[in-house]
């Protein structure tokens, strides 16, 4: 794919979604790697039901570690892999309030060594709360950047490398949010939507639905 296809790629999203951003609701950094943490292997409803209670009840670090795992579970019981999330969480918040002030930190070494929180992670925290030209790679992102052509890659590493390389400058803070929504509603992993896709057109997929 050619620079002037990704151009018009990202022109498209953005005119249809110039304010693009997380499913996940959140009102502070804080909040925000609670529930990317809790959204691994689940869906972005299914933990917003879950925040919406414990949220309100504890919403910074030395609040939830004062629930304690069990305490915590409580709210977040409805979500896949619940245990380890609880234990990963409540050790988060210990080392935030230990370490950090009980803030949440803006480079990537800090937030990697938090127990929970992987590359994908760290890079979803730094761009949606912290406005870093980062790019998140997950499923969604991935099958996208491979099918388009806009990146592809052989794993995760690859596309987010050539995506950086890839996306033009100025769409680049948003890109993420855009390709993620893309993938999850249009460019669907089983039957993509290519008749009501904005950008069929430039699109590589040679397999293309009617």
């Amino acid at each position: 794919m050619n620079k002037a296809k990704r151009e018009e790629i990202f022109r498209r999203l953005r005119a249809a979604n110039p304010n693009p951003t997380t499913e996940l609701e959140y009102a502070s950094p804080f909040e925000l790697l609670i529930a990317v943490i809790l959204s691994a292997q689940a869906t972005d409803k299914g933990v917003n039901k879950a925040t919406a209670k414990l949220f309100p009840a504890a919403n910074t670090p030395q609040a939830i570690h004062a629930l304690g795992e069990e305490g915590l579970k409580d709210y977040i019981k409805t979500i896949g892999l619940f245990n380890s999330k609880a234990k990963n969480i409540i050790e988060t918040c210990r080392i935030l309030s230990e370490k950090h002030a009980s803030q949440v930190p803006q480079d990537r070494a800090a937030l990697e060594a938090l127990p929970g929180v992987g590359r994908k992670t760290a890079n979803v925290i730094l761009n949606t709360a912290f406005r870093h030209p980062t790019m998140a790679v997950d499923t969604h992102i991935f099958r996208v950047a491979n099918r388009t052509g806009i990146a592809p890659g052989k794993n995760v590493l690859e596309v987010e490398k050539a995506l950086l390389k890839n996306v033009p400058k100025e769409y680049l803070l948003d890109a993420h949010h855009w390709l993620i929504l893309h993938g999850r509603y249009t460019c669907v992993a089983r039957s993509p939507k290519c008749g009501q896709c904005i950008i069929a057109d430039l699109c590589d997929y040679k397999e293309k639905t009617a």
